[in-house]
C-alpha cells in the first residue's frame, strides 16, 4: 500500500534556517543513544565497586542495552509509517531520557540492567525516526548534506563516550554518566517539539502481529546467540537452553517470517519489495559489512592497547578520540559531496581507505609499539569512516516510496547492528582460539576479519546502479 504523508503545518519549517534547526534537533537525540553505546565501559569497574556486582552482571550492563536495541528495530521502524517519526521519535526520547534517570538512581546491577534494558527499547524507537525524517525534509538531490550532519553526529559520539564517561566518573562518580543525559534528553525533546515537522500518515496502516513475534524472536535468538556465545563458551546457557539452539531458533524464525512477509495478503511488518530495488539492497547490506568492521575492529585492538601495551581504559578510548573526531569531519564533507559527486564513488573510496589504514594498522602491531605510531593509520581509518555512512544511507533512500520510509530506516539500521554484533562475537572468538589471546599474533588475527568485511562492503558498491542522485524508481 502506498502512502502519502501530510504534513501539520505549524511544525513544519519553512525556511532553510529552520529546516536545519529541525535537523539539529533531531541530531541531539541521536548523538545521546551513540553516546550511551559507548559511555558505559569507562565506568564498569567503579560501577562494579559500587554495586558490589560480578563480572557477569557488568557484561549485562552493555549487552542489555545493544540486545533491546537492535531486536525492535524493524517494529519500531514501522511504528514511524502508522503513527508519524515525529511522535515515536519524542516517545523514543522521553522514554530514554527517563530510563537514563532511572538507571543514575539504580541500588543494584539488577535495576541497573533492567534500566539499560529500557534505555536500549527507546534508542530503537529513536534511531529509525531520525533517518526517516532527513528522508521526509528533504529530496533525494539535497539529501546528502543533511546525511552527512547525521553521519558526523554519530562519529562524534562514539569519540565523545570515552571521554564524557571518564570526566563524568571523576566528578560526579558513576552515576554521573547517566545524569548528563537528562538536560540533553529534555532539551532535545523540546528542541524536537518545536522545529521537527509532523509528518504524519494519511493512510492508516495495520499491524503485523505473527510477523512481529517471528521477527522478534528470531533476532533475539540471533543477537543473544551471537553476542553472548563466547561468554557461554558456546554452549549451555541454562536447563536446555544452549547457543547453538537458539542459532538453530533463529534461523527457523527469520525463515519463517520471510516466508509470512511474502504471503501476507494484508500489510507485512518487512514489504518485501524493499529489496527489489538493488541499490536499497546493496546499500543495506554494505551497512551490514560496515557494522561487522567496526565491531570487529575496537574489541581487539581496546584488549590489545590495555593487556598488551599497559594503556588505561581510559588511555586506550581516548586513542580513538582522533581518529572519530576526523571522522566526523569527513562525514559533513562526504554528504556535502555526496549532492554532486557520485555517492556510489564516495562509499566505495571510504571502504577502501578504511581497508588500507587497518591494514597498515595491522602490519604496524608489535609489543613495543607507541601509541603515536599507530596514530596515522587510525587517522586514515578516521578519514575512511566519514565517507562511508553518509553516502551509503543517500543510496539507500533515493528511490523509497513515501509509505516506506520507516521500514526501510528499520531495515537500514538493523543491518548495521546485527554487523556490529556479528563482528565483535567473530573476532572474539578468533582472540580465545589463539593461546595468549592479547598476543600480537592474535590481535592482527582478529584484525583480519574487519578487512576482509570492508573489502565485502567495497564490493557490495559496486552493485549499485550508477545514476543521478535525483533519479529515482
Amino acid at each position: 500500500m502506498q502512502q502519502h504523508l501530510r504534513s501539520n503545518p505549524r511544525s513544519n519549517p519553512r525556511t532553510g534556517d529552520g529546516t536545519r534547526a529541525a535537523l539539529y534537533a533531531l541530531c541531539v537525540g541521536f548523538f545521546m543513544i551513540g553516546l550511551d553505546a559507548t559511555v558505559v565501559n569507562v565506568a564498569i569497574p567503579a560501577v562494579r565497586t559500587s554495586l558490589h556486582a560480578g563480572l557477569d552482571a557488568m557484561v549485562w550492563v552493555n549487552s542489555a542495552y545493544a540486545l533491546c536495541y537492535a531486536v525492535p528495530l524493524l517494529l519500531t521502524g514501522r511504528l514511524g509509517d502508522r503513527f508519524g517519526p515525529k511522535r515515536v521519535f519524542l516517545a523514543g526520547l522521553a522514554g530514554f531520557t527517563a530510563a537514563s534517570l532511572a538507571c543514575a538512581l539504580a541500588p543494584t546491577a539488577g535495576v541497573l540492567i533492567a534500566a539499560r534494558a529500557v534505555q536500549g527499547l527507546a534508542a530503537a524507537l529513536i534511531a529509525p525516526q531520525a533517518m526517516a525524517v532527513i528522508v521526509h525534509m528533504f529530496p533525494a538531490e539535497r539529501r546528502g548534506r543533511p546525511l552527512g550532519v547525521w553521519s558526523a553526529v554519530g562519529a562524534l559520539s562514539m569519540a565523545a563516550g570515552p571521554l564524557v564517561g571518564g570526566l563524568a566518573v571523576a566528578t560526579l562518580g558513576w552515576r554521573g554518566i547517566f545524569l548528563v543525559n537528562l538536560p540533553i534528553g529534555a532539551a532535545g525533546w523540546v528542541a524536537a517539539r518545536r522545529l521537527v515537522p509532523d509528518h504524519r500518515p494519511a493512510v492508516r496502516h495495520r499491524f503485523d502481529p505473527l510477523g512481529i513475534a517471528l521477527s522478534a524472536t528470531g533476532l533475539f535468538a540471533l543477537v543473544f546467540a551471537v553476542q553472548s556465545g563466547a561468554h557461554y563458551d558456546w554452549g549451555q546457557v541454562a536447563g536446555p537452553v544452549s547457543i547453538t539452539r537458539l542459532l538453530v531458533l533463529a534461523v527457523v524464525c527469520l525463515a519463517a517470517f520471510v516466508l509470512w512477509q511474502h504471503r501476507n495478503p494484508r500489510e507485512p511488518l518487512l514489504p518485501l519489495r524493499l529489496f527489489r530495488d538493488r541499490d536499497f539492497t546493496a546499500a543495506s547490506t554494505a551497512g551490514a559489512a560496515m557494522g561487522c568492521a567496526m565491531g570487529g575492529l575496537f574489541l581487539p585492538l581496546m584488549v590489545y592497547f590495555q593487556d598488551t601495551l599497559g594503556c588505561t581504559a581510559l588511555q586506550a578510548g581516548a586513542a580513538t578520540v582522533p581518529m572519530f573526531a576526523l571522522s566526523s569531519l569527513c562525514a559533513r564533507w562526504a554528504g556535502r559531496r555526496a549532492d554532486t559527486v557520485s555517492p556510489r564513488l564516495l562509499a566505495a573510496a571510504g571502504f577502501a581507505t578504511t581497508a588500507a589504514g587497518l591494514a597498515a594498522l595491522l602490519l604496524l602491531l608489535h609489543p613495543g609499539v607507541s601509541l603515536w605510531t599507530l596514530l596515522p593509520p587510525l587517522l586514515v581509518c578516521g578519514i575512511g569512516i566519514g565517507g562511508i555512512s553518509a553516502p551509503l544511507a543517500g543510496i539507500a533512500t533515493r528511490s523509497l516510496r513515501p509509505g516506506l520510509t520507516g521500514a526501510a530506516s528499520g531495515v537500514f539500521t538493523t543491518t548495521r547492528q546485527l554487523g556490529g554484533a556479528l563482528g565483535s562475537a567473530a573476532t572474539g572468538l578468533i582472540l580465545q582460539s589463539h593461546p595468549g589471546g592479547t598476543t600480537t599474533t592474535a590481535t592482527q588475527a582478529a584484525l583480519v576479519f574487519p578487512v576482509a568485511a570492508l573489502l565485502a562492503g567495497l564490493a557490495c558498491c559496486a552493485a549499485v546502479r550508477a545514476r543521478p542522485v535525483a533519479a529515482r524508481a
